[in-house]
């Protein structure tokens, strides 16, 4: 039996309405879901992504900490978007800089090659190519 891939991502925003803005203008596309879940205790907004993944983006009403997201602490390190090869991967190099969003340099390692970047939470965020 084989391990099974990734539906989905669901990350908590500090500014639900400010991550759905700079979400939109990265992935190029609305949100397909933006409701609060059936029991109340977090309103969440659904992007699309390719292969049938979905990101969420979550507030939690009455629990935000308001602290920026940290790698270094026990959780979540980043989130990768694959992408199909190098020259893909510098588009979306020049799609950040169009949207204006810092980025590091393209780094190169023996397993692949990636762009790291963040968003507006500190989330650490990448786009990255085995090819």
């Amino acid at each position: 039996m084989a391990f099974p891939g990734l539906v989905h991502i669901a990350i908590t925003v500090t500014d639900l309405e400010r991550s759905t803005r700079w979400y939109a203008a990265l992935i190029g596309a609305e949100p397909v879901l933006d409701e609060d879940e059936e029991g109340g205790r977090f309103h969440h907004t659904v992007f699309a992504l390719g292969g049938g993944t979905v990101l969420g983006l979550h507030t939690h009403q009455g629990r935000e900490s308001g602290d920026a997201a940290n790698e270094e602490r026990t959780g979540l390190d980043h989130i990768s978007f694959g992408v199909g090869s190098t020259a893909e991967l510098e588009q979306w190099v020049a799609k950040l800089d169009e949207l204006g969003i810092p980025h590091g340099d393209v780094k190169k390692a023996r397993y692949g090659t990636g762009v790291s970047f963040r968003d507006p939470d500190n989330i650490a965020l990448e786009f990255f190519t085995s090819g």
